[in-house]
């Protein structure tokens, strides 16, 4: 019962004990992850910029300081209600200047006109799509040609949650995800080996061929 309330929280946290202590775990677990992200994605100043997954806007907060050509804009996308309204606290400033903008919504109707992002970076949140080819397919429909995609996640954690029954899709597995990205159009998708300050962690990689 309570794995199956913590699985459930995980991909979509809502304004309550439990989801307050989800925020606090992505808060303390994911911002390397996000960072590391971020980097890899390696951003331009004038990039266009989309976060699938932001929970509370750790990797939005690096991100946009990168961007710092006035053409430059950071997007994100996120299921939560309440992870929606604490990245929206912790970003504010750069809503209120037009530089980051916050959707709530599916990665499966991303609310984005076809070939309009640069970058695409997420961390730990695949494994929570209903369904990976449709989440792929629109991930690419918004990118531009030649676009980056970034995903990082660390495996170590991810099977220990798996043992643990907090994760209980089997799609869980890096394999599933980078099949459904070539099924949808990506190349050059590959996982790499990626370590940060002694501790180890992996990417996937993919490209929007059009």
């Amino acid at each position: 019962m309570l794995a199956r309330k913590l699985t459930q929280q995980l991909g979509h946290p809502t304004q309550s004990l439990v989801g307050w202590l989800v925020k606090q775990f992505l808060e303390r677990h994911n911002r390397v992850l996000e960072e590391r992200a971020v980097r890899l994605c390696e951003i331009q100043p004038d990039s266009t910029v989309l976060e699938v997954g932001f929970g509370p806007g750790l990797g939005l907060q690096e991100a946009v300081q990168y961007l710092t050509d006035p053409r430059g804009k950071l997007l994100g996308l996120d299921y939560s209600e309440y992870m929606h309204k604490l990245a929206r606290e912790r970003l504010q400033d750069h809503i209120a200047s037009g530089k980051v903008q916050l959707f709530q919504g599916r990665v499966e109707s991303i609310p984005l006109p076809a070939c309009s992002v640069d970058k695409v970076y997420h961390c730990n949140c695949y494994y929570y799509w209903p369904d990976l080819l449709a989440g792929s397919a629109e991930l690419h429909r918004v990118m531009k040609p030649g676009a980056l995609m970034v995903t990082t996640l660390k495996l170590a954690s991810i099977r220990e949650a798996v043992s643990r029954g907090v994760i209980q899709d089997k799609k869980w597995q890096p394999e599933s995800y980078m099949e459904a990205l070539i099924s949808a159009g990506f190349t050059d998708v590959r996982l790499e080996e990626k370590q940060h300050k002694g501790r180890d962690f992996q990417a996937i990689f993919a490209t929007a061929a059009k």
